[in-house]
């Protein structure tokens, strides 16, 4: 299979987007075959490019910038300007998607809003991602991560009981935000492929956070609205009995999932658990004293002598492993998930590439993320602006 192959080559996609949700749903969409131009301001670009997440930066742009927006063209368009303002116009009309992300009311002064784009291109998808959505008292807040982690509730299902509110150590507000957009998209092009009309996606990172704790919602709305209890001890679900955790070894960290406590018992040999063994309800209510028992016998041996005796007894657990032992692993070289992107300035990374095989393909994209403008003349004159 090749890259003219993948299901969405031929199509134009136009980010005006910035920092992390819409660049990582117009990354999902290049992954797939589309062509995507970011739109960004001559004087600075898109602004993630000087979001450091250490101080290592490439080509002067910092590198989640670079690991973002890989394969991508820039065309530079000041969106003050009538004359740019025309040109973006003109590149909408031959454009199959659009991707925005603006604060509220930005879009509708700059006349790009859906209505604006739709008059200009009847067949476009449109996708619209903000923090909180369009109406309502959290409309002008900042829609950034960490805040729409406080507001989702999501922050009290980490950690431990008495930690207090603890965030997700990655911005899962904007990729998920991003990989819901994505999924609307591509969902409005199947619709525009049998009716030929477009359509507009809208979410936000709020609506993102609520969706991606369903499963626990559900459990709250229909147990009483009951607020989940965290374990005290190496919590990792407020809502599973013992075993489930993480628990240290004698020379590492092991998991448990999901496992009854006689069996896990009987494995590890722990005559301790017997009080336990028929009172399943023990399990959540005897919780943390069960856990605590637990880590005291994983602590006598290493990890690889535990795996050795519960693996092949089909008790799920498995090596908690760092960014280290992880890409040393051949479970994760069999995947090739890694890739080194080169720009012509003498650019060069390694980042991640698609998480998505399509006929057994998995997409690798030769170019780093572009320049502010990189691509602005040779897009000009294909597309006549």
């Amino acid at each position: 299979m090749t890259e003219s192959e993948l299901p969405l080559s031929g199509l134009v996609v136009l980010d005006m987007s910035q920092f992390l949700s819409g660049p990582y749903c117009s990354l999902r969409l290049m992954d797939l075959g589309a062509r995507v131009i970011k739109i960004e301001r001559p004087d600075g670009g898109d602004l993630s490019r000087g979001l450091y997440l250490s101080d290592t930066e490439i080509g002067g742009d910092s590198t989640i910038f670079h690991a973002i927006n890989r394969g991508k063209e820039s065309i530079a368009l000041d969106l003050k300007s009538p004359d740019d303002l025309a040109s973006l116009r003109k590149l909408i009309a031959q454009a199959d998607v659009v991707i925005q992300n603006f604060r509220p009311g930005v879009i509708q002064r700059l006349n790009l809003d859906y209505e604006a784009v739709k008059a200009l291109n009847p067949c476009i998808v449109y996708a619209s991602i903000s923090g909180y959505g369009e109406e309502g008292p959290w409309v002008s807040r900042p829609g950034q991560d960490l805040l729409a982690q406080a507001r989702s509730g999501l922050m009290w299902l980490n950690g431990d009981e008495g930690q207090g509110p603890v965030p997700f150590g990655l911005a899962v507000a904007d990729m998920l935000a991003g990989a819901a957009a994505a999924q609307g998209i591509l969902a409005a092009l199947v619709r525009r492929g049998i009716t030929n009309k477009g359509s507009h996606v809208e979410t936000s990172l709020l609506e993102a956070l609520v969706d991606f704790q369903f499963e626990v919602l559900t459990t709250y709305l229909n147990d009483g609205r009951r607020l989940p209890k965290r374990s005290d001890f190496r919590s990792a679900h407020a809502y599973l009995s013992a075993p489930y955790g993480v628990y240290q070894a004698a020379d590492g960290f092991l998991a448990i999932a999901m496992m009854p406590i006689p069996k896990l018992a009987a494995h590890l040999d722990m005559p301790e658990l017997a009080p336990f063994a028929e009172d399943s309800a023990s399990w959540f209510t005897k919780r943390d004293t069960i856990k605590r028992l637990i880590a005291t016998r994983i602590a006598q041996k290493t990890v690889g002598e535990w795996l050795a005796i519960l693996e092949p007894a089909d008790i799920w657990c498995a090596h908690v492993l760092n960014w280290e032992e992880l890409l040393a692993s051949e479970g994760f070289s069999v995947l090739d998930m890694l890739q080194t992107v080169t720009r012509e300035d003498d650019v060069a990374i390694t980042t991640t590439r698609s998480p998505l095989r399509i006929n057994g393909y998995r997409a690798k994209a030769a170019h780093a993320a572009p320049r502010i403008g990189q691509h602005s003349q040779n897009i000009r004159e294909e597309f006549g602006l």
